[in-house]
């Protein structure tokens, strides 16, 4: 089962997409839950998303070695720029699947109780989120 998500930089979850079977891919989830995006926002996404761009938005997506050839200084240190945000959204995933329910074998087929679960622990994962960053302002 997998899911996509919009993160914020500090680890939020802010959007979910709904539940799918795991040999499903990426890009393919996005376009059936079309997000409307505000314009001038900028979109960090993995190379999963290649061809998914929504209009108005400012793509930021890393480059792929060409076969046979090797990237530029600039290319790569673009690269590095670029998975220093992504690992930020990584975390957030990881924070959710901290909920041992989220990552194991899921066996409860009952209707739409995947994404429930799937919710709840994006949802813990937020509050302990606004947990940390309270904590740390005090």
């Amino acid at each position: 089962m997998k899911n996509n998500v919009l993160t914020t930089l500090d680890k939020r979850i802010l959007w979910l997409s709904s539940t799918y079977d795991g040999s499903v891919h990426d890009k393919k989830m996005c376009d059936s839950q079309p997000l409307h995006l505000p314009n001038g926002m900028n979109l960090w996404q993995d190379t999963g998303f290649q061809g998914h761009a929504p209009e108005g938005v400012n793509i930021k997506m890393p480059t792929k070695k060409p076969k046979g050839k090797e990237l530029t200084e600039e290319q790569k240190e673009n690269n590095r720029s670029i998975s220093s945000v992504r690992v930020k959204v990584e975390h957030a995933i990881g924070g959710a699947k901290i909920c041992r329910i989220v990552k194991d074998r899921f066996r409860c087929h009952k209707f739409g109780f995947d994404d429930l679960v799937m919710e709840l622990a994006c949802g813990l994962h937020n509050l302990r989120m606004t947990l940390n960053y309270s904590a740390v302002a005090i």
